[in-house]
């Protein structure tokens, strides 16, 4: 192999290092799936975002936790398939593009329904080249070949054979219901598309009189503008108040119409008057009440919310604006005779902000029970559905226990429309994947299905299927993780999973990783309204790719939200910038070394086999972590072996033989700054993509790409827990003597006595075999290394597990400040004692822990007496 020239730039900057890699990656066809047998496969498919607009910090975060996981199993040897793809989103997009259209004088129905869906497939081709532009930004090692979109010929062939197939079994049927009603947007939402906002409202009280003029009852409503569809008032048959008056009739004030009392359960004695006026057409439990007493269903409004022919002299007024009108009559013919403030919650469309209104309509419904009953079934067999973290299962089961059937049908033009057609003069209805023969006879429903219908199917439309012998369905089905917010469960993973159980027999996907939502640093919602939003392409802007994805990445645990901060940002620019310094560094020394000269059998120092220790405790905890989504951990074990091990020790050791005279140490440090490095970038990739290829391209390796390079496997016969123990008590006597020199305003330059007290000739034999390391980074001018040390009187020392250091220090310590300062650290220590001796002396804590865990507490308390024991004697000496 030739001599790699070193292309590292002096300064680290991430637009010069991301510019044209992701392009390159591409060409290399790194992410590509290879349906390659002798692979274990392993898929995720990405949660497809809406073509909508612009993807914001929450896919960054979401999208980056899929790169990591995919990233790391392609360098495991497993054949990865990170599929791709878009949403049509019905009623996001259809609202933005109609919004375009304003803005132009025009609306949907000037273009017609052709027209229209063809100027929002522009759209849709607009923001799709967008959103990959943003993906290659982030990064993200996704397979192009494979992409899909929800409304592509595919997804909607699987889309209609499962609407076909749940009509066949009774599983979907259309029906008159109450339904939640945006007269925004004029479109039918399912519950979970409905958000609740507590309102300020009125509570009105109203008086309507018995038909036979003997009396009134008593009926309360938040929303009387909905009186004029009352068709009945409702008791409790119990009720004593009012079981006579059941069978009797009342007249609907405004309205003059005579309408039953009748008697429901449904009804609350306690609650108001204990009679309640009911209005099938506008709510969806007098709806029910309206089906047990055969009541008529009067609906009083039009789709867009204003009032029909039905509201008699209210007709064309908004609802709003009726309900002041009609207040304002009912007083003034003494009909409403009291009005309560009222705090109540209100539902209000998700997509437009509009009060929901429940409104009696004829559309399509699935039939949930059945569908949700095998999904719950599913969760006690051992091809479970495993959340991450386990406690969104619960949240998981409670939604599906308490499911209500699913409205599918939207009032829009852009989706999936309904494959059902109605005969123009019989009224028949047709449900099929394809039009009738005679199709000039029928008329297909105008309705399209809800986006979620097809996100449904998402883990296995987008593998071939319902050609069940497609190849990608038969190798990468089902999918290994899905990773999502926990917002979407209710919407999302909840209904992939029941619709694969029906339809493949199999659950979606092994693992579900659940992350929360990404808010500001005071903890908010990021929103338009609070104007707090961050762009992620300008943090990459200004930061880059790597660094943004690191502090995503370990920045919280899973099922947890993340504080968004520049700050922290930063931070994590540092570490890129560290790692970039201490890189050159390395390869500077290395001397041009090929990959084949790469060689440590020699003679290795303390230093040398300490970072080959610790990089094998990293690969492990590393490695176990991310297996268990643990990224805040893994980010952390790989910060402290960078910055700390690799960094600020290793590289300043390593110095020592590098600007030596002897080369065998020398090529056994540069083949081990070598390995350390490759194998460092290896973990870091997923992570930090960018800027560990480049490096990693520096270096001398086998391959083309790290993407494909081999992930880093423990290698026991370089680990030596001796030469870790040496090191641990080395650092330690070093951070110790630049504290003291700290304390005391001495500086690294200026030589000072040093006197190491050792507690046993092990312990001694072990500083001596260093003395070229103590010497180097403690800059003494005298240094004495023994078992009986005698202490001079006036000196700084410090204790540390199996050693004193002495440094006297005549004329540069004030020894009532050092007895001071020794008093703390006596106190500190008699703190842990008795902490550690408390929680041996806890008979709960004895019984359930681990006999390694009580024998490291033993250790420790041990280790803290004997420190302290040594403190009190050094407090002892200064007093004389």
């Amino acid at each position: 192999m030739e001599t790699k020239e070193l292309t590292m730039p002096t300064k680290y900057d991430p637009q010069t290092i991301e510019k044209g890699r992701y392009e390159w990656w591409l060409k290399g066809k790194f992410f590509e799936a290879k349906n390659d047998e002798g692979k274990e496969p392993y898929t995720v498919v990405i949660p497809p975002p809406n073509v909508t607009g612009k993807l914001h910090l929450g896919h960054a975060w979401d999208t980056t936790l899929q790169d990591i996981v995919t990233r790391m199993k392609r360098m495991q040897g497993y054949d990865v398939l990170w599929l791709p793809g878009m949403d049509h989103a019905g009623i996001a997009t259809q609202a933005k593009v109609e919004e375009k259209l304003r803005s132009e004088g025009k609306s949907r129905y000037d273009l017609g329904r052709e027209k229209f869906v063809e100027e929002t497939w522009k759209w849709k081709e607009e923001y799709a080249s967008h959103i990959r532009q943003q993906w290659s930004k982030l990064g993200l090692g996704l397979d192009y070949s494979r992409e899909r979109f929800t409304l592509d010929e595919g997804l909607s062939d699987a889309v209609k054979e499962v609407f076909v197939t749940l009509y066949k079994k009774g599983l979907i049927y259309r029906g008159e219901y109450i339904i939640n009603w945006d007269p925004s947007t004029k479109t039918a939402l399912s519950d979970i598309e409905v958000i609740y906002k507590d309102v300020q409202g009125g509570f009105y009280h109203m008086s309507y009189p018995l038909a036979d003029g003997s009396g009134h009852i008593e009926v309360a409503t938040t929303r009387p503008e909905t009186m004029l569809g009352d068709t009945a008032v409702a008791v409790h048959p119990e009720d004593d108040r009012y079981k006579h008056l059941i069978g009797k009739t009342v007249i609907l004030p405004i309205v003059g119409r005579e309408i039953p009392i009748v008697g429901d359960d449904y009804v609350d004695m306690d609650f108001g008057s204990g009679a309640v006026k009911i209005t099938p057409a506008h709510d969806p439990n007098d709806f029910e009440v309206g089906n047990r007493h055969n009541l008529e269903r009067v609906l009083v409004m039009n789709e867009d919310g204003s009032m029909n022919d039905k509201a008699g002299k209210y007709k064309g007024l908004d609802r709003f604006e009726c309900r002041k009108q009609i207040v304002k009559d009912l007083q003034e013919q003494g009909v409403l005779f009291k009005i309560e403030e009222h705090p109540h919650s209100v539902g209000h469309s998700e997509r437009s902000g509009a009060v929901v209104e429940p409104y009696l309509s004829t559309q399509w419904f699935v039939k949930m029970q059945p569908l949700a009953d095998e999904a719950i079934a599913l969760q006690n067999k051992e091809e479970k559905v495993n959340f991450v973290p386990d406690r969104f299962e619960k949240t998981y089961l409670r939604w599906m226990e308490n499911i209500r059937d699913w409205c599918i049908s939207r009032q829009l033009w852009w989706g999936h429309r309904i494959p059902a057609w109605y005969h123009k003069q019989t009224g028949e209805v047709y449900v099929g994947t394809e039009a009738p023969a005679d199709a000039e006879n029928w008329e297909q429903d105008k309705d399209v299905l809800d986006t979620w219908f097809s996100s449904a199917l998402w883990p296995f439309s987008t593998m071939g299927w319902p050609n069940t012998e497609a190849a990608d369905f038969k190798r990468y089905f089902p999918t290994d993780v899905l990773v999502t917010g926990y917002d979407i469960i209710f919407f999302w993973v909840s209904r992939m999973i029941f619709q694969s159980i029906e339809f493949t027999g199999e659950r979606p996907f092994k693992d579900v990783l659940i992350h929360g939502l990404v808010r500001d640093e005071q903890g908010r919602k990021m929103s338009k309204s609070l104007g707090n939003g961050v762009d992620p392409m300008d943090v990459i802007e200004k930061y880059g790719a790597d660094a943004l994805r690191y502090f995503l990445s370990t920045g919280s645990s899973p099922g947890q939200d993340l504080r968004f901060s520049f700050e922290k940002v930063e931070s994590t620019w540092n570490f890129a910038n560290k790692i970039w310094n201490a890189s050159r560094f390395a390869l500077m020394n290395m001397d041009g070394m090929t990959y084949e000269e790469i060689d440590f059998s020699g003679e290795k120092s303390v230093a040398d086999k300490w970072i080959l220790t610790r990089l094998n405790e990293t690969i492990e905890h590393v490695t176990r972590l991310s297996d268990r989504y643990e990224f805040g951990e893994v980010g952390r074990a790989l910060y402290n072996f960078i910055w700390d091990d690799f960094c600020d020790w290793y590289i300043e050791m390593a110095k020592l033989p590098l600007y030596g005279e002897d080369e065998a140490a020398k090529k056994t440090t540069r083949s081990i700054l070598a390995h350390v490095l490759d194998q460092t970038m290896r973990l870091l990739h997923p992570f930090m993509p960018f800027i560990t290829e480049e490096i990693w391209q520096n270096l001398p390796h086998e391959g083309e790409s790290i993407t494909t390079a081999k992930w880093p496997e423990v290698n026991p016969a370089l680990s030596d827990d001796q030469a870790a123990q040496e090191m641990k008590l080395l650092v330690e006597m070093i951070r110790s003597v630049r504290n003291i020199r700290a304390e005391v305003n001495t500086p690294m330059s200026k030589k000072i006595k040093m006197l190491v007290k050792a507690k046993d000739e092990t312990v001694l034999k072990s500083m001596e075999n260093n003395r070229s390391y103590i010497e180097r980074f403690c800059n003494p001018e005298e240094l004495q290394m023994g078992v009986a040390l005698e202490t001079p009187e006036k000196a700084m020392t410090a204790v540390i597990t199996g050693l004193e250091i002495i440094l006297p220090l005549e004329g540069l310590i004030n020894i009532d400040e050092e007895i001071a300062r020794l008093e703390k650290e006596f106190e500190r220590l008699n703190k842990e004692v008795e902490r550690v001796q408390k929680k041996l002396s806890n008979e709960g804590f004895m019984k359930k822990a681990p006999e390694s865990v009580v024998a490291e507490e033993r250790a420790k308390e041990n280790d803290y007496r004997e420190k302290r024991a040594i403190v009190e004697a050094r407090i002892k000496e200064l007093r004389g």
